[in-house]
């Protein structure tokens, strides 16, 4: 066991946009010495938004990695980041981020506190339970309450939120913190020192009761889940340590029973230090996290594999981008095991070996070579030609399939077409490495019209991925108006009997299948598809074919085209010819019955819905609602937060193209607004008729 290891921490930085993530990750980088000079978001120079999209915006699009070390007492340790994407049209960024590291930070801002997308990823770090901290930023700002954002995290979040410092006056006041821990006043010098300079002072005595108030409240917290300290507290709850309440949090923060909370403002250089000092303190290094769990591919047993070099090697491929002079670049995070350059390793998904040309440490999008990667490590490897996100790379005789990564389906399209003649075969190629990239961006070409179709999360995703055709790889594309990505559903159940049968002169073509075709079962997406066949009427070779015919059938649905989210088919009986009988036979029968019986099945049209919320000073609600009401919008709850409305809404993707604008309108730029893919719903009957003779006209 490689002991090095437990100085290491593989951290992500996770917020709401506008939180300050990029701010905070450049300022760590500054104080741990890998940058000499502090980049801005604001001035377009931030290292970590390297993408000339992300420096316009000011907003980050790709999760950027990058390494660098901090000392602490005396030993140096090794810090993995991982700058991910606010914006909800990058969600998978921050998916497949979190899916392959051992902590996060969670950054909120001291005055929009909990905000719709803080409240996503945060989900999505539930979903692979990651240990995080919080870091309450721009306590500088006008209206900052940092004592409210811990509230927001306990109601909002159903976390335990636990204060390790509180702050020194707020807003312009705001000169420092109080650690909880150590009991004593942190106070930063003015701007001319960057930050690097801090003093450590005596509580001031107007704050010493409102300090010890939330120490004691912290301690009984931690009473209650670790014995050693509930011991201690019986005794005299004073005597506690800073080690040991720094011990009991680390604990607590790995299980996942709480979250210690810090603050600062990164933008005027406070708080970044306590920071990373809690990075190490209360994150998990690979060894906490330990073993990674996987299956055996030749036998689908569960395996495991510990956080060690000379473990066989186990590697999770979590990101692919192009790079312009490398190629493709495959982001990996090894598990166990030594990957060294020029290694050949096995990709389990697709059975082939595949050679690490060379490897590297990122830091952003330069790239350092290095000679091998150990274990609890993130690099990035060039020369892998077949690979794609979620797939496992590992020693070749010793096969371990790691859990992939679920991604969310595309609910809008564009259709666009190179604006010369000899972009054609540019744009292909161009269009198949963006969706190598990225798993929630697909292509495709409609059958009907011949026009490439490319789908996505939002019309922010799809404006930067056409930005990146004309910069990245010079293609100039025309684009249609905006699509949305609607799916069909069969509502009833229906007994059907397809029977397949051509004589062309010598072998023929049989197949006979009866078939109940009706809605899947709760929660069930694609095909569930149930044998019931009994005493061999139809061949269990044939079974397989007759699954891929439906499911093929499922991607143009009975109504207008559009595929369908979800069907159930139980295949009752059949019978077969023992000559004139074969796969294909079958596989077209199933095609056939699905096309003539799923119309039987009273079919209807699902929409993707979006969940909208808006933040608007009062005035404006009227508008607003009359606006969500105008657009087939519910209207959910509203609240006041920091004098403002929030107003909650679900709304249909297709009414809402184009909403910032109008809002704008409606509120003289001063409303905002955040908007997420929620669920898909069935259209309304007479909307639905109009959308069937538009698509089945191809008016678009």
């Amino acid at each position: 066991m490689d002991k090095n290891l437990k100085y290491t921490r593989n951290i992500g930085i996770m917020a709401h946009i506008d939180a300050g993530k990029t701010t905070t990750t450049e300022r760590i980088l500054f104080y741990t010495g890998r940058t000499h000079r502090m980049g801005e978001v604001d001035n377009g120079n931030a290292q970590m938004d390297w993408m000339i999209q992300e420096q316009e915006r000011g907003i980050t699009i790709t999760s950027a990695a990058t390494t660098t070390y901090w000392k602490l007492d005396d030993q140096e340790y090794k810090i993995n980041i991982i700058d991910t994407p606010g914006h909800v049209d990058f969600t998978v960024e921050v998916e497949r981020s979190l899916r392959v590291l051992d902590g996060a930070v969670a950054i909120f801002c001291a005055v929009g506190g909990v905000e719709p997308q803080s409240e996503t990823v945060w989900r999505q770090a539930n979903k692979y339970h990651v240990p995080r901290i919080a870091f309450v930023n721009k306590m500088d700002r006008m209206g900052a309450d940092f004592f409210s954002v811990v509230q927001q995290i306990h109601d909002k979040l159903g976390a335990r939120p636990v204060p390790v410092q509180i702050p020194i006056g707020a807003e312009e006041n705001f000169i420092g913190v109080i650690d909880l821990i150590t009991m004593q006043a942190i106070i930063w010098d003015d701007e001319t020192s960057l930050g690097t300079k801090y003093r450590i002072e005596p509580i001031p005595p107007d704050l010493e009761e409102e300090a010890e108030e939330w120490r004691t409240k912290m301690v009984e917290l931690l009473a209650d889940v670790n014995d050693t300290i509930l011991e201690r507290y019986i005794e005299d709850h004073k005597s506690i340590t800073g080690e040991e309440l720094i011990e009991a949090l680390r604990k607590c923060t790995i299980s996942g029973i709480a979250v210690p909370v810090l603050c600062g403002a990164a933008f005027k250089n406070k708080g970044i230090q306590k920071l990373l000092d809690a990075v190490i303190n209360f994150l998990p290094s690979p060894l906490d996290i330990g073993a990674v769990e996987g299956t055996d591919p030749r036998t689908n047993e569960k395996i495991t594999r510990e956080p060690d070099n000379q473990a066989p090697l186990s590697a999770l491929a979590f990101k692919i981008a192009t790079d312009p002079y490398m190629g493709r670049l495959v982001f990996m995070r090894i598990y166990s095991g030594t990957l060294h350059t020029g290694d050949t390793v096995l990709n389990v998904r697709t059975g082939k070996r595949e050679r690490i040309n060379k490897l590297f440490r990122m830091h952003a999008n330069k790239q350092l070579p290095v000679e091998s990667v150990e274990a609890g490590d993130i690099c990035a490897g060039v020369g892998l030609k077949d690979l794609r996100t979620g797939d496992t790379l590992c020693a070749i005789h010793k096969p371990i399939a790691l859990e992939s990564m679920d991604f969310p389906e595309p609910v809008i399209g564009v259709a666009i077409e190179p604006k010369t003649q000899a972009d054609i075969d540019r744009l292909a190629i161009a269009l198949n490495k963006l969706a190598e990239e990225d798993p929630t961006f697909r292509v495709k070409v409609d059958p009907d019209s011949g026009q490439t179709i490319i789908q996505g999360m939002g019309e922010l995703h799809l404006e930067i991925l056409l930005d990146r055709l004309k910069r990245e790889f010079m293609v100039e594309c025309n684009q249609g108006v905006p699509q949305v990505a609607y799916k069909e559903a069969i509502t009833t159940s229906v007994e059907y009997r397809e029977l397949f049968r051509k004589q062309t002169g010598g072998k023929g073509k049989y197949a006979d299948i009866i078939v109940e075709l009706m809605p899947a079962d709760d929660g069930f997406k694609g095909l569930q598809f149930v044998n019931e066949v009994r005493g061999g009427n139809v061949p269990k070779e044939y079974i397989p074919s007759i699954e891929k015919g439906f499911r093929e059938a499922m991607m143009n649905g009975p109504l207008a085209g559009f595929p369908l989210e979800s069907l159930k088919v139980v295949l009752k009986d059949g019978s077969y010819h023992p000559v004139d009988s074969d796969s294909l036979s079958f596989e077209i029968a199933a095609r056939e019955a699905f096309r003539r019986a799923a119309v039987k099945c009273n079919p209807v049209l699902l929409e993707p819905v979006m969940a909208a919320e808006v933040v608007t000073p009062e005035e404006y609600v009227g508008d607003i609602i009359s606006d969500f009401n105008r657009r087939r919008g519910k209207i959910e709850g509203m609240e006041t937060k920091g004098g403002a409305k929030v107003i909650k809404a679900k709304v249909p993707l297709a009414e809402n193209f184009g909403y910032v604008t109008v809002l704008r309108t409606i509120t003289s730029g001063r409303a905002t607004s955040t908007m997420e893919f929620s669920h898909y719903e069935e259209v309304p009957p007479e909307i639905s008729k109009r959308i069937i003779e538009i698509t089945k006209g191809k008016i678009l």
